[in-house]
């Protein structure tokens, strides 16, 4: 299950990738099956670990093209042990809702990305958010839990100040926002409370079968209730007076 869209953000096969708080790395298998360069970095070593044995079963399997490389590794999102520029592209998917620090990780993820590089940013989307934090304590209220709600212009302006230029916004994932309402109404560790069994039920048959009525529902609702918020922004070049008078040019590959 993907919230980013590449077909608005699009990857070529050989782009350094990091998806960074991978978790257990949904996004990082598909950049690798499309032929990037992915690294996968996480601060949770047992995720790292699982991500890092789909990798080598993918390789195996023949499922990564020619040229395609997969590194799974724990890391900071704070502290990214990356040089400046390393990367063609960065996403970080329902991640910047755990850190109190949020801009530091976007000036860390501008640090690593190349002038004219993409990166995609996605949050729990407000309002769907907003029902699960009034009916549940216990849905933000943990240790590595969310500690915020992010409208959409708030994301949007940390991005624009981070100095990222936005490109493109959309939501995804309709269909989970009752799943996760009934989860945060019947308890968040309650999963045999029966709409939310019911529930779970037609959501895994969803994903794997794909049907064309749940795919046109969610299309229709994801502007409504779409879980998540996703932007996507570019790093722009610099001009070539902030170059100190360098004389060095740059094709915006954005």
């Amino acid at each position: 299950m993907l919230t980013v869209d590449f077909s608005r953000f699009p990857l070529a096969p050989g782009d350094r990738v990091l998806d960074l708080g991978c978790g257990a790395g949904r996004h990082a298998f598909e950049c690798y099956r499309r032929g990037a360069q992915v690294v996968a970095l996480d601060r949770n070593a047992e995720e790292i670990r699982e991500v890092a044995k789909w990798f080598a079963a993918m390789k195996e399997a023949g499922e990564a093209p020619e040229g395609a490389t997969a590194t799974a590794m724990e890391g900071d999102a704070l502290r990214l042990p990356f040089p400046d520029e390393s990367f063609d592209v960065v996403i970080i998917s329902e991640v910047m809702e755990h850190i109190p620090d949020d801009k530091g990780v976007l000036a860390e993820m501008v640090r690593v990305l190349r002038p004219g590089g993409r990166i995609a940013v996605t949050v729990p989307r407000y309002g769907p958010e907003k029902v699960c934090w009034s009916l549940s304590d216990a849905y933000h209220e943990v240790e590595g839990g969310h500690i915020r709600i992010y409208k959409a212009d708030e994301l949007l302006g940390k991005i624009r100040e981070a100095g990222l230029r936005p490109y493109g916004t959309h939501h995804a994932h309709a269909l989970h926002s009752p799943y996760w309402w009934l989860k945060c109404a019947f308890g968040v560790d309650n999963d045999k409370a029966l709409p939310v069994r019911a529930y779970h039920k037609l959501l895994v048959w969803d994903i794997m079968k794909k049907p064309l009525a749940t795919r046109v529902a969610e299309q229709a609702l994801n502007p409504l209730i779409g879980k998540s918020f996703v932007a996507y922004a570019t790093k722009p070049h610099l001009p070539a007076a902030a170059l100190g008078g360098t004389a060095r040019t740059q094709t915006d590959a954005s």
